[in-house]
């Protein structure tokens, strides 16, 4: 997106389950850190990749999750209490925490141009790991294990590192701008066809992520508190090898479908933004989010890289 996205951008779910029938709990709720991906602001449960992955996630790790993620947010004040407001208005952060693994199919078709990336995929929302799957290819897929990228098949159109978690990231908002290492402030109002939005700045503290020069502009709805867009730029090193960013290009979110009491857009519109005048441009590329599920069943080796799978060691 920024890199969380490929002409947009980037960025989590560890289950506490079930063994022999018997409930795994740990001592202490998982601690929440920065994960060392493209995906700017994510948080990754440490010893992720040997916890069992089981039917419910333990109501103590997310009471501590949200709790920890609902300070954090009041203390960035103003801003903060917005974006608060927007992930409320959305489902809540302890939906958010305690549904799943989010399954979603996301076809992104820039116009006027047939390379369209179509994957489904599952995102772990408690440790950003990933893995994507060719909608007609189920053995072509590649993803996140929270340390590393891989792949079972060639396609140069997409660096697995980036585009692992970038869909997840794009379609999180509200909830992914709660993540640790996350700074936000107040910038302003605007109006984009007849709604007048508040405006957040988001931005990452150094280290956060593989990109931490990303950055976001979300755009939250004064009615309804509910996310409308966001702007963003994308500085992914793997694209820009010697720093910088991208253009910022203006994500409209649109349409409404709630999924086990989470409020997701349907379709995403991206437009240039000319920052010289202020003001969205040409529409540059159609989204759409569909097939969106939230999973408590999957089986505790799901996102671990599968045998045979090339390791990707480069951004």
């Amino acid at each position: 997106m920024t890199t969380r996205m490929l002409g947009a951008i980037l960025l989590l779910t560890l289950f506490a389950g079930c063994k022999d029938n018997e409930e795994v709990r740990p001592d202490a709720p998982p601690v929440e850190t920065s994960a060392p991906t493209q995906t700017t602001g994510a948080e990754s449960q440490p010893g992720a990749e040997s916890q069992p992955m089981g039917a419910a996630i333990s109501p103590e790790w997310v009471s501590a999750r949200v709790e920890a993620s609902t300070q954090r947010l009041r203390a960035a004040g103003a801003p903060g209490e917005k974006v608060l407001a927007a992930i409320n208005a959305h489902g809540g952060l302890e939906r958010w925490f305690g549904n799943g693994a989010l399954a979603f199919r996301f076809q992104y078709a820039p116009v006027g141009d047939k390379s369209v990336r179509d994957t489904r995929q599952v995102v772990d929302t408690w440790s950003s790991r990933a893995v994507h799957e060719h909608p007609e290819r189920a053995q072509d897929r590649f993803g996140w294990d929270g340390k590393k990228a891989w792949k079972t098949y060639d396609d140069e159109t997409i660096k697995p590192r980036f585009w692992a978690l970038t869909p997840f990231y794009f379609v999180g908002v509200p909830f992914v701008f709660a993540d640790e290492g996350v700074k936000l402030a107040d910038a302003g109002t605007i109006s984009f066809e007849d709604n007048t939005y508040d405006l957040v700045k988001v931005t990452f503290a150094p280290g956060t992520g593989d990109a931490p020069d990303d950055y976001y502009i979300a755009y939250i709805d004064q009615e309804t508190k509910r996310i409308g867009g966001v702007r963003y730029v994308v500085s992914y090193p793997g694209f820009f090898p010697d720093g910088g960013h991208s253009p910022e290009k203006f994500m409209k979110y649109d349409g409404e479908q709630v999924v086990d009491g989470v409020t997701f857009a349907k379709t995403f519109r991206t437009f240039k933004w000319d920052d010289k005048e202020k003001a969205h441009g040409e529409l540059v590329t159609n989204t759409t989010m569909s097939e969106v599920s939230f999973k408590k069943d999957l089986p505790a080796t799901y996102f671990d890289v599968p045998e045979g799978a090339t390791v990707l060691d480069d951004l």
